[in-house]
Protein backbone atom coordinates (compact mmCIF):
# COMPACT_ATOMS: atom_id res chain seq x y z
CA UNK A 1 0.00 0.00 0.00
CA UNK A 2 1.50 3.48 -0.30
CA UNK A 3 1.44 5.65 1.87
CA UNK A 4 -1.37 8.07 0.71
CA UNK A 5 -3.67 5.16 1.06
CA UNK A 6 -2.45 4.33 4.66
CA UNK A 7 -2.66 7.75 5.50
CA UNK A 8 -6.58 7.96 4.63
CA UNK A 9 -7.41 4.44 5.70
CA UNK A 10 -6.39 5.44 9.15
CA UNK A 11 -8.15 8.82 9.33
CA UNK A 12 -11.51 6.58 7.60
CA UNK A 13 -11.03 3.79 10.44
CA UNK A 14 -12.11 5.88 13.44
CA UNK A 15 -14.94 6.88 11.63
CA UNK A 16 -16.06 3.36 11.49
CA UNK A 17 -14.97 2.82 15.17
CA UNK A 18 -17.33 5.19 16.29
CA UNK A 19 -20.41 3.05 16.06
CA UNK A 20 -21.82 0.46 19.11
CA UNK A 21 -19.60 -2.55 18.97
CA UNK A 22 -22.74 -4.53 19.50
CA UNK A 23 -24.73 -3.20 16.62
CA UNK A 24 -23.84 -3.89 13.08
CA UNK A 25 -24.42 -0.98 10.89
CA UNK A 26 -22.75 0.29 7.79
CA UNK A 27 -21.99 3.83 9.10
CA UNK A 28 -20.61 6.62 7.55
CA UNK A 29 -17.36 5.07 5.84
CA UNK A 30 -19.90 2.39 4.08
CA UNK A 31 -22.54 5.37 2.71
CA UNK A 32 -18.85 7.11 1.43
CA UNK A 33 -17.97 3.94 -0.54
CA UNK A 34 -21.75 3.82 -1.41
CA UNK A 35 -21.80 7.09 -2.66
CA UNK A 36 -18.98 6.75 -4.76
CA UNK A 37 -19.48 4.23 -6.55
CA UNK A 38 -22.91 5.46 -7.41
CA UNK A 39 -20.91 8.41 -8.78
CA UNK A 40 -18.75 6.04 -10.92
CA UNK A 41 -21.91 4.12 -12.26
CA UNK A 42 -23.90 7.10 -13.25
CA UNK A 43 -20.04 8.56 -14.91
CA UNK A 44 -19.72 5.17 -16.73
CA UNK A 45 -23.45 5.07 -18.19
CA UNK A 46 -23.78 8.68 -19.24
CA UNK A 47 -20.38 7.88 -21.34
CA UNK A 48 -21.45 4.74 -22.80
CA UNK A 49 -24.61 6.42 -23.76
CA UNK A 50 -22.73 8.93 -25.81
CA UNK A 51 -20.81 6.50 -27.31
CA UNK A 52 -23.43 4.54 -28.11
CA UNK A 53 -25.25 7.58 -30.06
CA UNK A 54 -21.97 7.35 -32.18
CA UNK A 55 -22.79 3.72 -33.48
CA UNK A 56 -23.74 3.67 -36.79
CA UNK A 57 -25.63 0.02 -37.02
CA UNK A 58 -26.91 0.14 -40.52
CA UNK A 59 -24.72 -2.93 -42.18
CA UNK A 60 -23.97 -2.75 -46.15
CA UNK A 61 -25.37 -5.63 -48.22
CA UNK A 62 -23.23 -8.68 -48.24
CA UNK A 63 -22.71 -8.77 -51.72
CA UNK A 64 -21.86 -12.94 -51.97
CA UNK A 65 -24.93 -13.34 -49.31
CA UNK A 66 -26.92 -11.83 -51.84
CA UNK A 67 -25.99 -13.76 -55.01
CA UNK A 68 -26.76 -16.56 -52.98
CA UNK A 69 -29.85 -16.04 -51.64
CA UNK A 70 -31.13 -14.98 -55.73
CA UNK A 71 -29.66 -18.89 -56.27
CA UNK A 72 -31.75 -20.43 -53.57
CA UNK A 73 -35.06 -18.10 -54.63
CA UNK A 74 -34.24 -19.22 -58.53
CA UNK A 75 -34.00 -22.86 -57.26
CA UNK A 76 -37.12 -23.23 -55.35
CA UNK A 77 -39.02 -21.13 -58.42
CA UNK A 78 -37.71 -23.37 -61.25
Amino acid sequence: MSASVSLAVTHLVPLAKEVDENKVTPGVLGFIVFAVMALAVWGLMKSMSKHMQKVDFKESPDADAEQSRQKADSAQQG
